[in-house]
């Protein structure tokens, strides 16, 4: 992510994010007062992961909304709370560090007669796809918007051969072997992630997440190849234009994947780690500032675009910067608001968001 509080930085344009992490309140509720049963026969200190924190608002939301729903519940037996903020080794601690003094400052003001527990907020560099912590010592994992993103592009397509021609993802050209392999690649990384945190948890630890899926069942139009999609077009014009090579452009393949609820639900039976307390999908407008998801029209299209690309850059620049340069990323994002807003105009269409709560199986012997 772009990091900063800047204009340009995910801190200042994560609200879509920010409410997913609203809708899993409820979710997050529950599972934070199953760990703190848990720990009712075994004083000592709760352990919660926050896996791809980012930084900027979102990132200490979480926080306090475990600490809200822990006020006035950890006098008998006492508990401590350690927070580990985990994200990639470029993303910016040193704006989440920079915040806790106010936190720290206004997060009981509202407490009342609640007390809040002693907790203590550290980072945690490193991949989720890769152990993170000891052996069954975590007791509760959330993760937001994050699972969607793959440990690494597929291999076919990383090789450099031209599997999806004018395509950064998957989109209605897209060939089966390159949808095949998004999949797989899924799969894969999916199956390891429940793995490594089944490992880490407590027997009936708990774990939050929500993710960008898919509604619609066929993967070639999913709500998520829409936005890409309208990216790729505003890359194929840079092209025609010269401002990019066009072998760079096809040698882009983003490292994501929506999958539908019918796959992920799919690869946790298989895993046979985790049972499902509750999972759902719903629905968010694309643009951050459009917070009337029962209509199905956009008001001002143009503005949508420019929102829509605002977040998109926040996530996509240094990925972008990295493969094309940053000389680009103005004239790429003015055409994909502009691209946005003419497809808004034909079509409100709405990210899937796959809510899910999951509790670890006890470990055999």
């Amino acid at each position: 992510m772009t990091g900063g509080d800047g204009d340009v930085g995910y801190a200042a344009n994560s609200k879509i994010q920010g409410k997913a992490i609203v809708m899993s309140r409820p979710l997050l509720r529950s599972a934070v007062e199953q760990a703190h049963a848990w720990l009712s026969s075994r004083p000592g200190t709760m352990v919660v992961a926050d896996l791809g924190c980012s930084s900027g608002p979102n990132t200490l939301a979480v926080v306090s909304m475990v600490l809200d729903a822990l006020a006035g519940r950890c006098q008998q037996p006492p508990v401590h709370v350690q927070f580990f903020l985990n994200d990639l080794h470029g993303n910016d601690f040193n704006l989440v560090f920079r915040s806790l003094e106010l936190f720290d400052q206004v997060v009981g003001k509202d407490k009342g007669d609640a007390p809040l527990p002693p907790y203590y907020i550290a980072g945690l560099p490193g991949s989720f796809y890769t152990r993170l912590f000891p052996d069954r010592c975590v007791h509760l994992f959330h993760s937001s918007y994050c699972l969607m993103i793959r440990s690494k592009v597929p291999e076919e397509l990383a090789s450099g051969a031209i599997l999806n021609e004018g395509n950064v993802y998957i989109w209605e050209a897209t060939p089966p072997s390159v949808v095949k392999a998004y999949q797989e690649q899924f799969r894969q990384d999916f199956s390891l992630f429940l793995e490594l945190r089944h490992a880490e948890l407590v027997a009936g630890g708990q774990m939050v997440v929500t993710f960008l899926g898919r509604k619609n069942k066929d993967v070639l139009r999913g709500e998520m190849s829409y936005l890409w999609g309208l990216l790729s077009k505003s890359l194929q014009s840079l092209v025609q234009q010269g401002r990019v090579e066009k072998e760079k452009m096809e040698s882009f393949n983003l490292p994501l994947y929506a999958p539908s609820v019918d796959e992920v639900e799919a690869v946790i039976e298989s895993g046979g780690l985790f049972d499902v307390d509750h999972v759902e999908l719903f629905e968010t407008n694309w643009d951050p500032e459009d917070d009337d998801t029962d209509s199905d029209v956009v008001l001002d299209g143009a503005q949508s675009g420019v929102n829509v690309a605002k977040g998109m850059r926040a996530v996509l620049a240094p990925l972008l910067t990295h493969h094309f340069g940053d000389g680009i990323l103005d004239d790429l994002f003015q055409m994909y608001a502009r691209n946005v807003a003419k497809h808004l105009e034909k079509v409100k269409t709405k990210y899937a968001v796959i809510l899910l709560s999951l509790k670890a199986r006890r470990a055999e012997n």
